[in-house]
């Protein structure tokens, strides 16, 4: 059985650094049911592919030798052949640091969502025809399916349920290997060791970050503990008192930019991750609501929105009585709605609150006429030849009475672990400014179309470099 993982990330072969296995030589790896060979069929700049090769003892495993001999009980079977789990226990093995997310060499990395595509076969799929899609696609992953037929099959035995299974998506390489983990034994249906409890704590550490918010959630509960019903009851139960806390998870996953450069202004996880030890992200959304009430503001719309962790703030106060979410992320907007449980609102609260689609470089008569607007770590994701656009969108066309922009402070970011002064946070942000370009940048936006301005720092200060975050306040028609 055969795994293989590909990025055309620049340079490719830093690929190596998260898998902890250098590009430049082949690796085998002795399993208690076989041998794990490791090796990297294309190594260049632009493309770089690593393979996972698992040769399983069949003999060994019906015979009894090895830690793990005598798992199974007849020779004619499929095992040594397919994806299984033990592709999942290869990958744990094998594989172990870059599946717990972890780099010494390149902790920046880790957290950045890279191009990557996967390739499993000969897999397994017992189930319905759609159930890869159902599993998969919520995941954000491109699917192409191959089928494979049996060889020497008979008219009537119908059909095999071997395929070759492609994945592509911009994702971190520790969740693709994690959704691997835990869905390619869920397509199998079958696994080569005894199910007790303890299978219920792997499933949530490899799908704690992900799978409460999953739409088949209970579905793959069910089949990756084998239908054991009273085990499947419990792994369900606590995913679902989970599922806010992952549901934050997932929500703080990146989109990526769209190809025409239009903005695509997503909260990002590697961001987030990078600032979580400063509670750098939760402080933003603290001070930008104590703004908004301070200000007696009625009708907020937040731009940019992305999953919609502010929109919950304010939906929480009864002040707001019109609150307007907009982003151009349709993933995004999908997991706003169900954090805010759009679905499940009263009608009463579900009048206050709308989210939308939309591009902040374009005018949009759907967000003018608001008391206030937020754009919380937006800009930096706007090419700045696309930046005036956006001004004048925001202050000459919206021209609502209080606007509040946050965005990193550059000359900060050395002092964030494995990060160089001057390194931008995040691959998406077009640029980070320092503080004297942001009052710059602040100063001339007020002076263009009518407001005062202040700005505050976010976060605990440096005496030399200042706050991690800064924001600025534009009031209009104040002295």
């Amino acid at each position: 059985m055969l795994l293989s993982i590909t990025t055309t990330l620049r340079p490719a072969t830093d690929l190596g650094f998260l898998l902890h296995k250098n590009p430049a030589r082949s690796q085998e790896l002795e399993l208690a049911f076989g041998r794990a060979h490791m090796f990297y069929p294309e190594t260049t700049d632009e493309r770089c592919t690593f393979a996972l090769l698992l040769d399983i003892d069949p003999v060994g495993l019906v015979r009894g030798s090895g830690r793990e001999g005598g798992l199974l009980d007849q020779y004619v079977n499929d095992r040594p052949y397919a994806a299984s789990s033990f592709l999942s226990v290869a990958i744990a093995k094998t594989l172990r640091t870059a599946l717990g997310g972890r780099c010494e060499q390149r902790p920046e990395l880790v957290q950045q969502p890279i191009p990557l595509s996967a390739l499993v076969t000969p897999l397994p799929v017992r189930g319905s025809a759609d159930l890869i899609e159902r599993l998969f696609a919520p995941l954000g992953y491109r699917i192409a399916v191959e089928a494979l037929p049996l060889d020497g099959a008979l008219p009537d035995w119908g059909r095999s349920p071997y395929v070759t299974l492609r994945l592509e998506a911009t994702c971190r390489l520790a969740d693709l290997l994690n959704h691997l983990y835990v869905l390619i034994p869920v397509l199998d249906l079958r696994k080569h060791y005894y199910i007790d409890a303890e299978e219920i704590e792997k499933l949530l550490a490899k799908g704690g970050g992900w799978l409460p918010a999953h739409p088949e959630r209970d579905l793959i509960a069910r089949r990756y503990l084998r239908r054991r019903s009273a085990l499947a009851r419990e792994a369900i139960a606590r995913l679902a008192e989970m599922e806010p806390d992952v549901a934050e998870a997932e929500i703080e996953a990146e989109v990526a930019p769209d190809t025409d450069g239009v903005l695509e202004p997503a909260r990002n996880a590697a961001e987030e991750r990078l600032e979580k030890p400063l509670r750098l992200h939760d402080q933003r959304l603290d001070r930008v609501t104590e703004v908004l009430k301070a200000s007696g503001a009625r009708r907020v719309v937040d731009l940019g929105c992305g999953s919609g962790k502010l929109l919950k703030r304010l939906l929480a106060e009864r002040q707001f009585t019109e609150i307007l979410g907009v982003d151009v992320g349709i993933q995004d907007l999908e997991i706003a709605a169900r954090r805010l449980r759009l679905e499940t609102m009263s009608e009463r609260q579900r009048a206050r609150i709308k989210i939308a689609q939309g591009a902040l470089t374009y005018r949009d008569k759907r967000i003018e006429g608001f008391d206030a607007a937020v754009l919380i770590e937006v800009i930096e994701h706007v090419d700045p030849d696309r930046l005036p656009s956006v001004e004048r969108v925001v202050f000459e066309f919206a021209r609502p009475g209080l606007v509040v922009v946050t965005t990193p402070n550059r000359d900060y970011n050395g002092k964030f672990e494995g990060m160089t002064p001057g390194q931008l946070r995040h691959a998406d942000h077009r640029f980070e400014w320092t503080r004297a370009e942001f009052r710059a940048w602040v100063d001339g936006v007020a002076n263009r179309f009518g407001y005062s301005p202040r700005l505050e720092p976010l976060g605990e200060e440096d005496e030399t470099l200042g706050a991690p975050s800064q924001m600025a306040i534009f009031e209009r028609g104040v002295a």
